[in-house]
């Protein structure tokens, strides 16, 4: 199985009231956005791409020279149009995605390739019990994934709940979508 790492970072962050983009304020002298996707690169599972759009989030990817950028004109529309982009993106000859999010520094790289090593079609993390992020997701739910909206594999895991599997990972999968969700990380 080819699996390639996916690392949404597109949205506008519209809750996080600061001088710069959620994604490029810091941890540690780190931006966030850095943070979670050195998790995926640590994590070693196949390529890393990472969505962006709302923010030039250059300086931050420019630590990471092999990510593939992959740049969404249209990432407004939701999280499931950054999604459809990264799948266009990646080679025919991937057959698992694992997705991630750009606020959440806290996932860790074996709870990346946790979900990149199990088999079944959708595989979500959860941490103590409650469902998170990474999600991977073989080939053939592709087309299952809604085109727009700001539900990408949640949506699909609603509507067919027997292809999901949950997998206890460690880390933690809190996001930062606010000034004060920072304060508690720094």
């Amino acid at each position: 199985m080819s699996v390639a790492a996916v690392i949404l970072a597109a949205g506008g962050g519209s809750r996080f009231v600061g001088d710069t983009h959620k994604l490029l304020n810091t941890i540690n002298g780190r931006p966030i956005v850095s943070l979670a996707i050195q998790s995926a690169v640590d994590a070693g599972i196949g390529e890393v791409l990472v969505v962006t759009g709302a923010a030039n989030l250059d300086s931050a990817l420019s630590e990471f020279p092999n990510v593939v950028r992959v740049h969404n004109h249209n990432w407004a529309a939701g999280q499931a149009v950054s999604i459809q982009c990264a799948i266009r993106s990646i080679g025919s000859e991937v057959t698992r995605v694992v997705v991630g999010l750009g606020d959440q520094p806290g996932i860790e790289p074996s709870s990346w390739r946790a979900i990149a090593e199990d088999p079944n079609e959708i595989t979500v993390a959860t941490y103590q019990g409650i469902r998170a992020n990474p999600v991977g997701l073989n080939r053939s739910v592709w087309d299952l994934l809604p085109i727009d909206g700001d539900e990408g594999a949640r949506k699909v895991m609603k509507m067919h709940p027997e292809l999901v599997h949950e997998l206890p990972c460690i880390g933690s999968s809190e996001d930062i979508d606010t000034v004060e969700d920072l304060r508690r990380w720094n």
